[in-house]
């Protein structure tokens, strides 16, 4: 090492080791539209066949949870793609505050 120098870390010398924002925004999560769910008796799954319907505590017409990570961010409705009919989509109809009380 030389005099009046310190040493440098890992990367190039003067590099500091914080991440920055672009290295954040590109961390992939995981978001999940939640329809809706169902609880019902093992017994009762076990019988479950091909063509059956599992009726949700969702109706038609209420908001989707969106979850980010576990974490409900937003509500909003289903839609279908405009460019391809053949997908699903969900338009955001309100963004959930971090102190937001479910009132389901």
């Amino acid at each position: 090492m030389t005099e009046g120098k310190a040493a440098a870390g890992p990367g190039q010398e003067g590099e500091r080791n914080e991440p920055s924002i672009e290295t954040i925004l590109r961390i992939p999560v995981v978001m999940q539209v939640v329809l809706g769910s169902a609880t019902m008796p093992v017994a009762n799954l076990m019988k479950l066949g091909r063509g059956q319907v599992v009726a949700l505590d969702h109706r038609v017409g209420e908001p989707v949870d969106i979850v980010v990570n576990g974490r409900v961010i937003a509500r909003g409705e289903v839609v279908v793609v405009d460019d391809d009919s053949s997908r699903f989509g969900v338009s955001l109809t309100e963004i959930v505050g971090p102190h937001a009380v479910d009132d389901r």
